[in-house]
């Protein structure tokens, strides 16, 4: 395996402009922005370059260090397991507001680190803020940049210093990583399953409903293989989205489902399939995703009730027939390694072409009474879609489509992935011969 590239950590306290930072210096969206404070609460991991210096780049949440309740412990945690692999350490700062007790805490925690560590103060917009830099030297930091993450200013010579000690590397082209985002209700376990999948505790797992409120990503491999699993935010009624941190999230879930080739979908044992199940998974099913069912907390439950229980997700989700279902256990690990060759399997179905001669010999096989088919050629993949040219305008009847969908699938397979059918008319002197 190449060498992992160097490591930049940004810390702070809450609501100072760590995502903010993120997002700037990776150039994407990836974290959510908001002016509600504690917003990023797990680690976000990223690719960035500066000056054909490559590095790695970790948002952490919101840092109190002398803060015991549950969550900030665990974000503190998170951090730290950060911290072991930097090569630099980013401690952000609000150039707006006075220096804090929080703040020269966890100064004081950074430098006992022994990591070379650097004070980006932001949201300094002025000349007079700039000014008023040298106050934050009193925090015990040599390296003092003004910055705004929102704006842009300073960060070139802000990654000029971070990465100054990086090793200049060339740009390579991506692996071809299998992107898989985990979705579902709030508290189903799905960060759970990520820490089980990675081996690490990557995501924060807790008792609280919706502790993930940013998409967190962890690049594993296994066997021969490279996956990249995504944790998405748990998707709540839009009813009970209210908070721009939570609405925000359903956006970015929708968004990283999209971005995904497969999806796992978690299912709680104990609570059965609820209405809200068929909504989200809706979701990846409209957006012809290669999906994965994934009934968690079964360790839970009477392994006698496996048959029925199974019955009653297909009762319940019809649409996503071709959806292998696993049962697991994401706390205990039972059934978790299933997933990773399922996981290829789906994503290389999804995937499949059919040579355009083997579709013309399975067209010959049909019978089918609405209207004549001349011939059917596939159109792309993820999700495969075939065109059928027929001797008829418009689309055909919902049963004739499903039914010929039905015959594509036993003759080539395609288990796990939706598979889109289209129609077109061909009039009859220009059929094929």
């Amino acid at each position: 395996m190449p060498q992992d590239p160097p490591s930049v950590v940004i810390v702070g306290r809450p609501n100072v402009g760590k995502s903010t930072l993120f997002n700037r210096i990776t150039g994407q969206r990836r974290a959510i922005v908001g002016d509600e404070p504690g917003i990023t609460r797990d680690r976000m991991h990223g690719r960035a370059q500066y000056d054909g210096r490559q590095f790695e780049i970790i948002d952490t949440g919101g840092i109190v260090v002398s803060d015991s309740e549950y969550i900030p412990s665990q974000i503190l945690k998170q951090a730290q397991v950060a911290f072991e692999k930097a090569s630099h350490i980013i401690f952000l700062v609000d150039g707006r507001a006075e220096i804090t007790g929080a703040d020269r805490d966890l100064a004081q925690m950074l430098l006992r680190l022994g990591k070379p560590v650097t004070l980006a103060v932001n949201k300094a917009d002025t000349v007079a803020r700039e000014d008023l830099a040298h106050e934050f030297y009193t925090l015990g930091i040599r390296d003092v940049f003004p910055v705004s993450a929102e704006h842009s200013t300073g960060i070139d010579e802000l990654l000029a210093h971070v990465t100054a000690g990086f090793d200049e590397t060339p740009i390579e082209e991506a692996s071809e990583a299998i992107k898989v985002a985990i979705i579902g209700r709030p508290n189903v376990g799905k960060s759970t399953l990520l820490n089980a999948l990675t081996g690490e505790e990557r995501a924060i797992v807790s008792p609280v409903a919706g502790t993930t409120r940013d998409a967190v990503d962890a690049q594993v491999r296994h066997g021969e293989t490279e996956y990249v699993f995504v944790d998405t935010a748990g998707i709540r009624r839009k009813g009970k989205t209210k908070q721009m941190a939570e609405k925000l999230s359903v956006v970015m879930a929708r968004r990283h489902i999209r971005m995904a080739q497969v999806v796992l979908f978690v299912l709680d044992a104990t609570e059965g399939v609820l209405a809200l199940d068929a909504t989200i998974a809706g979701y990846a099913h409209e957006g012809g995703r290669a999906l994965i069912l994934c009934v968690n907390k079964w360790d839970t439950i009477d392994k006698g009730k496996k048959r029925a229980f199974e019955q009653q997700v297909r009762d319940e989700l019809k649409f996503l027939e071709y959806a292998p279902v696993v049962f697991l256990s994401a706390k205990t690990g039972e059934g978790v390694d299933r997933l990773f060759k399922l996981i290829r399997e789906v994503n290389e179905s999804a995937g499949r072409r059919i040579p355009t001669g083997e579709l013309n010999r399975f067209v010959e096989s049909l019978h089918f009474e609405e209207r004549k088919i001349y011939y059917i050629t596939q159109a792309s993949v993820h999700p495969p879609t075939f065109v059928a040219f027929t001797d008829r305008a418009g689309p055909l009847h919902f049963s004739h489509e499903r039914h010929l969908i039905n015959q594509i699938r036993r003759r080539f397979g395609f288990e796990g992935t939706p598979v889109v059918l289209k129609t077109k008319f061909k009039a009859k002197s220009s059929r094929r011969g």
